[in-house]
């Protein structure tokens, strides 16, 4: 058999069987918070504490390598950016940006 059709029936048949992800267009709307110095995995799990404290959030997620963390509101609940922006402080960092519905911040939000 002639590797080329071969290998090229394989591509072929993969490209066939793959499925983009289905994006549910009712997904809420996510919060990103980049902080200051979030270096391990006890700093990120102190910012997800005082996150999870908000009202209104449901999950939390984070990234050491890009210092933020992701917010996740309750379905049909719009979180407050100066509540976010107050419980990463509250845990001892200091956050640099928040970027969420409302718009982006780089100081701490007035509401």
């Amino acid at each position: 058999m002639n590797r080329r059709i071969f290998f090229g029936g394989l591509f072929a048949l993969s490209l066939a069987s793959f499925t983009a992800p289905q994006v549910d267009a009712a997904e809420p709307d996510l919060t990103w918070i980049f902080v200051e110095d979030m270096h391990c995995a006890n700093c990120a799990k102190k910012i997800a504490r005082k996150l999870y404290t908000v009202s209104g959030v449901v999950n939390v997620q984070t990234s050491l390598s890009k210092n933020f963390a992701v917010v996740t509101p309750q379905a049909g609940k719009t979180l407050s950016p100066r509540a976010l922006w107050n419980a990463v402080e509250s845990a001892k960092f200091e956050p640099i940006k928040l970027q969420g519905p409302d718009g982006v911040y780089t100081a701490k939000p007035s509401h």
